[in-house]
C-alpha cells in the first residue's frame, strides 16, 4: 500500500514541480531578484552570519517596548533652532507620531491577474491619516489640575522619563 501510494505520488510532485518552472518570472525585477538571491547566498556562504550571543540590542528594543506599555512619568521638551532645550510639560509616555494609525492604512481591494490591488482604509473616525506628519501627541500634566491631557506639538520633540539638564 504504502509502495503504491508513493509511485501514485511521484508524477503529482514531477507535475507540480514542472508547472512551478513554467512559471518563472522572466522580467527584469525577477532576473535581479533571482540574481540578487545568488549573491545574498554567496556572501552568506562566504562570510556567514555575525556571532550574535548576548542580543542585547534585541533584550533592550523588547524593555524600551515593555517601558512604552507603561503610564511611565516622562517629561516633554523641545529644541529651538540653536540646540537648546525648553520644556514643555510633565507628561506621561513617549510622544507618538501624528501619522501612528490605529488601523491599517491599507485594505485589499481586489486580487487578479495583475496582482493585487489595494485601497486606503479610513481610521476608526472615518478619517483618513497621512502617510507622514511632523507632528507628536504628548500626554501632558495640566499643571493646575495634574490631569492627563493630549497636546499636539510640531516641532521635534524630545521625551525623557527625567528631567534633562537644561542651560
Amino acid at each position: 500500500m504504502r509502495r503504491s501510494f508513493l509511485f501514485a505520488a511521484l508524477p503529482a510532485v514531477f507535475l507540480l514541480t514542472a508547472a512551478n518552472q513554467g512559471c518563472e518570472d522572466s522580467s527584469s525585477d525577477g532576473i535581479q531578484r533571482k540574481q540578487q538571491e545568488r549573491l545574498s547566498l554567496q556572501a552568506t556562504q562566504q562570510a556567514g552570519m555575525p556571532a550574535i550571543v548576548n542580543f542585547q540590542e534585541r533584550k533592550t528594543l523588547k524593555e524600551i517596548f515593555e517601558l512604552r506599555d507603561t503610564a511611565l512619568s516622562t517629561v516633554t521638551y523641545i529644541t529651538d533652532l540653536n540646540g537648546h532645550l525648553h520644556k514643555v510639560c510633565d507628561s506621561i509616555g513617549y510622544g507618538i507620531p501624528y501619522a501612528t494609525q490605529y488601523t491599517n492604512p491599507q485594505r485589499i481591494e481586489a486580487r487578479g491577474a495583475e496582482g493585487i490591488t489595494t485601497l486606503p482604509q479610513a481610521d476608526p473616525n472615518g478619517l483618513f491619516s497621512p502617510a507622514s506628519a511632523s507632528g507628536t501627541w504628548v500626554t501632558c500634566l495640566n499643571p493646575q489640575t495634574q490631569k492627563a491631557a493630549a497636546i499636539y506639538i510640531e516641532p521635534h520633540v524630545i521625551v525623557s522619563p527625567f528631567p534633562l539638564d537644561v542651560k
